[in-house]
């Protein structure tokens, strides 16, 4: 039934389903796990890194972790050349936003401005939808610290922890028994860290403590004492002492 309806975009099936928006969904089911935590003293984003062969240059410049302006970034599963116009359009409407009103763009008026974007194509005949999932993290003066996840359809909503990308249920199912939701148990930036790593050993499979950390992209935003956040892609070394910590607690878990 479903060939007669998944050529178009725009077409209905008698089940009220876009077929053309859940086959791009399911690419980004297959794509590299992203996880998103909301911390008392930030946010933290975690990603998998997929090296698809050994003779790759390693990159210069992040591939899954982009920021859009200096109170906002997101990260990205699917397809990155898709990502790259939604990721250019959100800077451009941050950018006009601040020259406009002299002042920056509240969070989610800018997750909204993009998802709005994706959602145009489809609804209009000759394109496609954009075969990527994000998740939005941002600061502003009214709300604080949010964290956003959108889909190829245009919906958006907030988290307090999400994971996107290949075996996200399993992660999903992690993060509702590890993440306390009472104000005064919502982890600090180090414990989302952490709890970070859990939720990607747990939907990468066959990956070894040593490799982890070669896989794994760690980004933690903060604010300084001025104020300004503070954006931070945690490196080779840094990302190591996090799994390592993990290891080690697991390890004294199973003694006990």
């Amino acid at each position: 039934m479903a060939r007669r309806y998944d050529s178009s975009t725009t077409t209905f099936s008698p089940e009220g389903r876009l077929h053309q928006v859940e086959y791009a969904i399911e690419a980004i089911n297959n794509a590299g796990t992203c996880v998103g935590i909301l911390a008392s003293d930030g946010i933290v984003m975690a990603s998998e890194r997929r090296i698809t062969s050994g003779l790759l240059a390693p990159a210069k410049t992040s591939e899954k972790t982009y920021q859009l302006c200096g109170h906002a970034s997101c990260n990205v599963a699917g397809l990155t050349a898709d990502a790259n116009i939604l990721i250019d359009q959100a800077r451009l409407r941050a950018g006009r936003y601040a020259y406009q009103y002299q002042e920056p763009i509240p969070i989610e008026q800018l997750v909204e401005y993009v998802c709005n974007y994706k959602q145009f194509y489809t609804q209009r005949g000759g394109l496609r939808p954009f075969g990527v999932a994000f998740l939005f993290a941002g600061y502003d003066e009214q709300y604080g610290f949010q964290l956003y996840q959108s889909d190829p359809s245009g919906n958006y909503s907030g988290w307090k922890a999400t994971v996107i990308g290949a075996n996200n249920q399993a992660g999903k199912s992690l993060l509702k028994t590890e993440y306390k939701t009472g104000e005064e148990k919502i982890p600090n930036i180090q414990e989302a860290l952490m709890l970070a790593v859990k939720v990607l050993n747990k939907t990468m499979d066959g990956t070894t403590a040593a490799a982890a950390a070669e896989k794994m992209e760690l980004y933690t935003m903060t604010r300084n004492e001025t104020g300004e956040c503070v954006h931070h892609i945690l490196n080779q070394e840094e990302a190591s002492k996090v799994i390592d910590a993990v290891e080690a607690e697991a390890a004294s878990a199973g003694d006990s």
